[in-house]
């Protein structure tokens, strides 16, 4: 799915958990049991009812595998199918772990990086990731032909 601008965050939340939901196999049943809520409460969640809930978003993830801050991001990024795509390799996730290191390590210089470094930096990153998601890594394919011992005739 594209993000819409006519989805309501409520709406894109509830598609992002079904999806995630129907991709592991899991009932409504199944997945209110591993949250420990009655099944309505979480019906009611699933279809996006009441305001969000960080924390049960947090507990489905944990009861689906998935990848809580993928479904958080979807949200906002108005793309439900970006959670259920991210449920597997958690990238989400991954990126916020990443972020926290970078910020940890760097600490008061992250204020002298430039919106267009930043930009640069991401575009690149994306960039080799688009490559190795879509099979293609003729950069380490290269790099380990060119450094194949030479067999002996």
């Amino acid at each position: 799915m594209s993000p819409d601008a006519d989805s309501s965050p409520n709406l894109v939340l509830s598609q992002a958990l079904r999806a995630i939901r129907r991709q592991r196999g899991l009932s409504a049943l199944e997945v209110a049991q591993a949250m420990r809520l009655p099944r309505r409460s979480y019906e009611h969640f699933e279809a996006g009812g009441g305001r969000m809930n960080v924390a049960r978003v947090m507990a489905f993830a944990d009861a689906t595998q998935s990848d809580a801050y993928a479904i958080l991001a979807a949200v906002f990024l108005g793309a439900p199918d970006f959670a259920r795509r991210s449920a597997d390799n958690k990238l989400a996730m991954i990126l916020l772990m990443a972020l926290q290191d970078f910020h940890a390590a760097i600490g008061e210089d992250l204020t002298r990086l430039s919106p267009q470094a930043l930009i640069s930096a991401f575009e690149a990153m994306f960039a080799r990731l688009t490559v190795e998601a879509q099979g293609g890594n003729a950069d380490a394919e290269a790099w380990i032909a060119a450094r194949q011992p030479r067999r002996a005739l």
